[in-house]
C-alpha cells in the first residue's frame, strides 16, 4: 500500500510538532514547514533522523512547492498568542490570509484534503454562552485583537469558498484554550504564564477580576479530534476544546496547589475586547467525530508543570514579567 503524505504548516510550533509525532505514529510520511518566527526547531529535532519526516523552512505566505503526491494538508501556520500577534500585527495578518490561499491553491493542484486551524477567537468576547459553531460572534475588526481573530474568519470564509467554488476537501476546525509540553513559557497565555511566574517566585497577574472563565483541552486530545476531524466527511467548522469552564482566579488558585509556591496574585485592568467567557459546545464533535476529552484538567496539568519543570533554569529566567493577556 501507497505511504500517505501530509504537509503540516507551523511544525515547528506547539500543536504543529504534537501532530508531527501523531501522523507518523499512524504511518504517514511528514512534511513539516515552518518559517520559524514562532516555532522552535528543539520541538521537532526528534524527528529528523526520521525517513518518513522532512523539514521545510519556508515562509507559507511565498509560493508552496511539494514535488510529488500530497494527501493531506494541516495548515497550523499563525502565530496563536497575544504577546506575539501583537508584536508582528502583519505577519499574523498575512498568514491567515495569503499563506491559507497558497495552502488552498496546493490542495486544488494536488487534489489533496486540507484541514485548516481555526480558532475560538472567531467569537470574539461572545454574547452567547457556550459558543455553538452557529453562532457568528462578538468581533472588533480595528481592535488589538483583531489581526487574529480576523485573519482566522477571513480562513475560514476562503477555505469555504474553495471548497463550494472549487469542490476542494477542506475542513475546519475551531481550536479552544489547548495546553500541554511544548507550549513557550513566554507566549502570553495563562497557563504557561502563570507556571512561568510560579517558577520564577513572582506574583501571578491576573487581567481583570478573574471572574472570567476559560475552557483548556490538552494537547493529547486535541490532537485525537484534529484526526478524527481530518479523516471525517463534515466540511462545516467544528469545536474542539474541553468544556469544563474554570475562572481564571480558580485557575490561578489551581496553578499555586501544584507548584506548591506561596507567591499572591495580583490584578490588572482587564485589556482590551479580552474575552470575558470562553467555553466550547462540543455537541457536534460528539456526535459526528464520536470525540469528546478524556484527560482531567489535574493530570494534564501535571504532565504539563513537570515538562516546564525540567528545562534549564535559565529558561525560566529568561521569560518576560509581563504580560498582556490571560488568552
Amino acid at each position: 500500500m501507497k505511504q500517505k503524505k501530509v504537509l503540516i504548516t507551523g511544525a515547528a510550533g506547539f500543536l504543529g510538532s504534537h501532530l508531527s509525532d501523531r501522523f507518523i505514529r499512524e504511518g504517514y510520511k511528514v512534511i513539516g514547514m515552518d518559517n520559524l518566527v514562532t516555532g522552535d526547531l528543539r520541538n521537532i529535532e526528534h524527528l529528523f533522523k526520521l525517513e518518513q519526516f522532512e523539514f521545510y523552512h519556508h515562509d507559507i505566505t511565498r509560493f508552496i512547492h511539494i514535488p510529488g503526491d500530497l494527501d493531506y494538508i494541516l495548515h497550523f501556520a499563525s502565530p496563536a498568542s497575544p504577546i506575539d500577534y501583537l508584536k508582528i500585527p502583519i505577519q499574523t495578518l498575512k498568514v491567515g490570509s495569503l499563506g491559507t490561499h497558497n495552502c488552498l491553491g496546493l490542495a486544488k493542484a494536488k487534489n489533496a484534503r486540507i484541514l485548516v486551524a481555526s480558532t475560538s477567537e472567531v467569537y470574539g468576547d461572545p454574547l452567547v454562552h457556550p459558543q455553538k459553531e452557529e453562532y457568528w460572534g462578538n468581533v472588533n475588526p480595528v481592535g488589538p485583537r483583531g489581526v487574529y481573530d480576523e485573519a482566522k474568519r477571513f480562513m475560514e470564509s476562503i477555505t469555504m469558498a474553495y471548497h463550494t467554488f472549487h469542490a476542494v476537501e477542506t475542513r475546519i476546525i475551531r481550536i479552544f484554550n489547548t495546553y500541554g509540553p511544548r507550549m513557550r513559557l513566554n507566549d502570553g497565555r495563562a497557563l504557561p504564564a502563570f507556571i512561568g511566574q510560579a517558577l520564577r517566585g513572582e506574583d501571578l497577574t491576573v487581567f481583570g477580576d478573574g471572574s472570567q472563565t476559560r475552557s483548556f483541552c490538552f494537547v493529547d486530545d486535541l490532537v485525537e479530534g484534529i484526526y478524527r476531524l481530518l479523516l471525517s466527511d463534515y466540511s462545516l467548522p467544528v469545536n474542539i476544546g474541553n468544556p469544563n469552564e474554570i475562572s481564571l482566579k480558580d485557575f490561578a488558585e489551581e496553578i499555586l496547589a501544584l507548584t506548591g509556591n506561596k507567591v499572591k496574585i495580583t490584578y490588572k485592568p482587564l485589556p482590551v475586547d479580552d474575552p470575558k467567557q470562553r467555553q466550547p459546545d462540543i455537541t457536534k464533535a460528539r456526535q459526528l467525530l464520536q470525540w469528546e476529552p478524556k484527560v482531567n484538567r489535574k493530570e494534564g496539568l501535571k504532565i504539563t508543570y513537570d515538562y516546564f519543570k525540567s528545562l534549564p533554569e535559565t529558561e525560566w529566567k529568561k521569560q518576560p514579567k509581563e504580560f498582556v493577556s490571560n488568552k
